[in-house]
């Protein structure tokens, strides 16, 4: 009589070993996501406190007001002045989807670039302001900025000057001003801390009424290997990428406290 215990035996080993080899084998790859461009900070990492958000490029302002710019520097160091050129901006500059909804033409709502001239008196560390008349305030929590900038190749530096919820004020790092031509010169806003008192506060969690944080102006520090004769500096669409989230869900039915 022939025995199939042998046989048996034999499908038992040949299902071992493919459960271990399929155990043993390298796990499927994960396709990984999208990368920035170059240069561009991702906003969606950049203080991500909450699972939910709601991410929308801004435009904060298009320099098209006479006078609402200012450009100061020492009297000491030299004159700046700065006024309105009739101009396009950056040809790469990309019309924000809102705006190309609601059928608003860009030759006409974004004619001008703000332009500044630097006569130096003399070489040095000088520093140049380029202010608004009033501080502008970004709705939600604002996770990056951005401006369209001419820096006609000096090694200056330009710095984004801010205000945060407690009326702190920081000084950011933009880029160096070693470019010819347009370039758009973008800055993350760094988050605050999980106390919600350190870092760059935007929000307080006491009121969800109450939030955001106001462009104060830009600062260029001066190499002063190149601090001399005249500098011209242009620029153009402030933007930001905020999340308007909370701003979209607040409880309508929420006490105001403004007495």
């Amino acid at each position: 009589m022939i025995t199939k215990k042998p046989l048996f035996i034999l499908s038992v080993l040949l299902l071992s070993g493919s459960i271990l080899a399929a155990q043993n084998a390298a796990p499927a790859q994960t396709a990984a996501p999208a990368a920035p461009a170059v240069g561009e900070p991702d906003a969606t990492k950049i203080g991500n406190d909450t699972a939910q958000q709601k991410l929308k490029e801004i435009s904060i302002d298009k320099f098209e007001q006479p006078g609402f710019w200012i450009s100061t520097m020492s009297p000491d160091e030299g004159i700046a002045t700065g006024r309105l050129f009739e101009s396009a901006g950056a040809k790469d500059k990309v019309q924000i989807p809102e705006e190309k909804a609601l059928g608003i033409d860009p030759a006409k709502a974004d004619k001008y670039v703000y332009g500044t001239k630097i006569e130096f008196y003399r070489r040095g560390t000088n520093e140049i302001l380029i202010y608004p008349a009033k501080p502008l305030p970004i709705e939600g929590i604002c996770k990056t900025i951005s401006v369209w900038t001419v820096g006609r190749n000096y090694n200056h530096t330009l710095k984004l000057m801010l205000q945060d919820f407690f009326g702190r004020k920081y000084e950011l790092y933009m880029g160096k001003l070693n470019f010819q031509g347009w370039k758009k010169l973008t800055v993350a806003i760094p988050p605050q801390g999980d106390d919600g008192l350190t870092g760059v506060v935007q929000r307080n969690y006491h009121y969800n009424s109450k939030m955001g944080i106001k462009i104060l102006g830009f600062k260029i520090e001066c190499d002063p290997s190149e601090a001399y004769g005249n500098y011209f500096i242009y620029l153009d669409d402030l933007r930001a990428v905020t999340d308007l989230f909370a701003e979209d869900n607040r409880d309508p039915d929420d006490m105001l406290d403004s007495w």
